[in-house]
């Protein structure tokens, strides 16, 4: 079971439109979808769920100890679990205990300098929660960069900087688009042919590439 956590320091970073579009992508892909809404303050992916009538579930598991609850949760139920984490500024208690039990973390990232600098912030956490897992290992994590508009020169300049820092970023990226900016509580679909649909396909090639 693939367990993807959707990681950002602060809010208002696209974690809830990347989570969402993920899930539905995993979805089209006809594989068993679960979200699960980690943050308690705002509730987005719940709420989502709730007003669109999502084909898949969503839960509430805003809690500091979702490793240990989440697992009798889904137990063999769901070929992807989508976990759409709070700010960790705020909860890091929250996203410290989802990045314990993650087989993959995706950084939603503009390709602007505020955003590059919450990066380090991210993957320092993802470094400590080693020690912490079964494995004793990270989880396999990688920046998708989203609200990239046409033809910038700041993507390709972003783009190199993240991978000079050793951190893999994705070759889809989200366009600065109305489609996903105003997508919030409104059914999604074809999202298996958008960039989302090409992120949530590099994410099973990244982890077959770390098996092999």
């Amino acid at each position: 079971m693939l367990v993807i956590a959707v990681v950002n320091l602060k809010g208002g970073s696209t974690k809830t439109t990347t989570a969402g579009h993920l899930a539905a992508a995993f979805h089209e892909a006809g594989m068993k979808v679960l979200g699960v809404d980690a943050d308690g303050e705002n509730e987005s992916l719940q709420s989502w769920q709730e007003a669109a009538d999502l084909p898949w579930p969503v839960i509430t598991l805003a809690v500091s100890n979702v490793h240990k609850q989440l697992p009798g949760i889904v137990g063999d139920k769901y070929d992807v679990v989508v976990i759409d984490t709070p700010p960790m500024k705020a909860q890091r208690g929250t996203v410290y205990s989802v990045l314990r039990i993650a087989t993959h973390v995706v950084i939603p990232m503009a390709p602007t300098p505020v955003e590059y600098d919450r990066l380090a912030a991210v993957r320092e956490l993802i470094d400590e929660v080693a020690g912490d897992r079964e494995d004793g290992q990270p989880p396999i994590h990688a920046v998708l960069l989203t609200r990239v508009k046409p033809r910038a020169a700041s993507t390709t300049v972003y783009r190199q900087l993240v991978t000079n820092d050793g951190v893999t970023v994705l070759k889809a990226q989200v366009g600065a688009l109305e489609r996903f900016a105003q997508s919030w509580g409104d059914p999604m679909t074809g999202v298996l042919d958008t960039s989302y649909g090409e992120a949530a396909m590099e994410l099973l090639d990244l982890e077959a590439a770390v098996k092999a």
